[in-house]
């Protein structure tokens, strides 16, 4: 399994061998504890299995394997709303707006427009890039805070793909670091349960929860989805070369949206005997922000969740040829690739045109520079989420 370190320790049963010491895997090749970095596994054989032979021993071997980023694709409604338009809501302009942000229009799902049906379109157009069918797919992680159901949306968008072999499909729910996480849990899938083709989809439509009358929310966020597909490869083409992941819950008071009990409605009359045991009906509040603290937590801890993972995998920044962070604020961009020397024009950004998307922003960034001819296959790229939760986190992988 994997750990918030960037290590993958897979559980092993119990063997007979000359020498094996603890055994990990660590980037694209084994770790040993003893420190020495091999590519083969010690040669061993589970007690009592001597006898029988590849085919008829119930314990499976343990393979060596790595992943790769083989296709992408995203989606985003067709109403747009632009900074004027949020003038004549509340109190601002498209100059307050742009200079505080970088932000100057959003997507917005209305009608009958859905985010499973956004994350369907995202999800069809990487399996079409990576030439993949839905009947090969063996996992859909959906990477959400805002579900249309409340027990979880993957397995609609599962059935939605055509996927015939019933693949598992879940949630995953860690706001704007969510896409980060998802990656992680797909090579965890692959490394760890011999899975080949992971669906890894980030989507959320967080203007349903935005106080539209509050000027220092509503101007940021968009709704969207991106997707990519993880497949199994070889250990020599691994793409996901090292990660870092964290969380504190001391911080949810800077960004969250609550649960909170609704007023009891008067269909349920006037027996209070009856009404005390019963629980009031609640729905999640609008999202609650304090911008300046989400602003100083982003630019201390991305910067070192970038260079921790960068160390595990034992890069320089240098071998790095694209930063591409959750699409927030233009200037939590800025000042984190200041903060890391990394210069301008190879960060990847497209805040300006879609807003915060929450878990579909880095995703939705990725899918419009490779079409654009932007990343190419062989690049290296580093990427980081951060948000409610607080959780943050970042992913050092190579495209293709």
């Amino acid at each position: 399994m994997a750990n918030a370190s960037g290590l993958f320790t897979p559980t092993v049963p119990t063997v007979k061998s000359r020498y094996c010491p603890f055994l990990g895997i660590y980037r694209s090749g084994f770790w040993f504890s003893d420190g020495v970095s091999r590519r083969t596994v010690c040669s061993s054989v589970t007690q009592g299995a001597e006898k029988l032979s590849p085919s008829e021993s119930r314990i499976p071997r343990f393979v060596s394997k790595g992943c790769k980023l083989v296709g992408c694709g995203s989606a985003v409604p067709s109403v747009q709303i632009s900074n004027d338009d949020l003038s004549k809501i509340v109190d601002t302009s498209d100059e307050w707006i742009s200079v505080r942000t970088g932000i100057r229009n959003r997507r917005i799902l209305s009608g009958k427009d859905s985010l499973t049906d956004l994350a369907v379109e995202a999800a069809k157009k990487a399996l079409q890039m990576a030439e993949v069918d839905p009947d090969d797919v063996d996992l859909v992680l959906l990477c959400t805070s805002t579900p249309e159901d409340l027990f979880g949306s993957a397995p609609q968008i599962q059935k939605a793909l055509g996927c015939k072999n019933n693949p598992l499909a879940y949630d995953i729910t860690a706001a704007c670091s969510g896409f980060i996480l998802g990656l992680v849990s797909a090579a965890c899938h692959i490394r760890g349960g011999g899975f080949k083709n992971v669906l890894v989809i980030g989507g959320d439509a967080l203007s349903r929860y935005v106080d539209w009358t509050d000027r220092g929310s509503c101007i940021l966020f968009g709704d969207a989805a991106g997707a990519v597909l993880v497949q199994a490869c070889d250990i020599e083409e691994d793409g996901l070369f090292a990660f870092d992941m964290h969380s504190d819950g001391e911080g949810q008071r800077h960004l969250k949206a609550t649960m909170k009990e609704n007023e009891m409605d008067d269909q349920f009359g006037t027996n209070g005997s009856l009404l005390k045991l019963l629980p009031k009906g609640s729905s999640y509040s609008c999202i609650e922000m304090n911008g300046k603290e989400v602003f100083r937590f982003a630019v201390r801890v991305v910067p070192q969740t970038i260079e921790s993972a960068l160390e595990k995998a034992g890069l320089h920044r240098s071998s790095i040829d694209w930063l591409l962070l959750h699409q927030a604020n233009q200037r939590i961009i800025d000042a984190v690739a200041t903060r890391l020397e990394f210069p301008s024009e190879r960060v990847i950004s497209n805040l300006a045109n879609y807003g915060n998307t929450s878990a579909a922003s880095i995703p939705l960034a990725l899918d419009e520079a490779v079409r654009s001819g932007k990343v190419q296959a062989g690049h290296t790229i580093a990427t980081a989420g951060f948000g409610a939760g607080l959780t943050w986190g970042s992913a050092i992988i190579r495209w293709g």
